[in-house]
């Protein structure tokens, strides 16, 4: 089964994935993917958006460079601001998917 990722929840994905290391687009897309075991398939038309929008926020800077394949790519690092803001997301995700749960499981 795939799904497209929930509203609101792609910035939170991308900022966790950068947490883990400092990548471009297509490896973040790819991250995802396989944390997920292929559930979630970031598409790339909301994907690229996204970055944009977390870098103008301050909470990524991207930096133009060489990939794997030698192809030209804007890497991805989380920043100080975007680490603060992935703590608080992080923490309001897991309330909000708690209280969804009890709410499923109830009786």
């Amino acid at each position: 089964m795939q799904t497209d990722v929930l509203q609101g929840t792609l910035d939170m994905l991308i900022l966790k994935a950068l947490s883990l290391e400092t990548t471009h687009g297509w490896g973040i897309a790819q991250h995802i993917r396989r944390l997920s075991r292929d559930v979630l398939q970031i598409n790339h038309g909301s994907l690229y958006p996204a970055l944009q929008r977390l870098e103008r926020k301050g909470l990524v800077s991207g930096e133009w460079g060489e990939s794997e394949n030698n192809r030209r790519a804007k890497f991805y690092t989380l920043t100080a601001a975007g680490r603060r803001y992935l703590g608080s997301e992080t923490q309001d995700w897991q309330r909000f998917s708690a209280a969804v749960q009890m709410v499923m499981t109830s009786a």
